[in-house]
Order: structure tokens, then sequence, then C-alpha cells
């Protein structure tokens, strides 16, 4: 299980993203939302969508969850 995060502001394409916790991309505190523990990123980007419907993975952190 690891700890997930969204990032509140949209990417250029309007993509919120979803980091892992110890992601070096992850956004400071007060640009991220909390999604919770998760098994895998599949998950946390469902849970992410809930709020932001266009969620996507992190590229560097949640490749399987990224789609360009």
């Amino acid at each position: 299980m690891a700890s997930y995060y969204v990032n509140k502001n949209p990417q250029t394409n309007g993509d919120h993203e979803v980091h892992v916790g110890i992601c070096s991309r992850l956004p400071t505190p007060e640009h991220r939302m909390y999604l919770g523990e998760y098994a895998t990123c599949h998950q946390a980007v469902r849970e992410a969508k809930k709020t932001y419907p266009q969620s996507n993975g992190c590229y560097y952190c949640s490749l399987e969850c990224h789609t360009s």
C-alpha cells in the first residue's frame, strides 16, 4: 500500500496528475489533495476522478496509469 495524492492544479492539457507520496514531482501541500492508501495507482486514479474527472497517473511515479 502507498499514499496517493492528486494535484489540485491541472496540467496544460487539463489532467490532474495522481502521485505516490514519495514522488519527486509531488506538488506542495497546498496544491495537492490526499486520496488515501491504495495497492495500485488504478485505485487511486479512480478515487481522484470522483473530484477531478480528468485525472491521470504521473508519468514518473504512476506510469502504468499514465495515458498520453
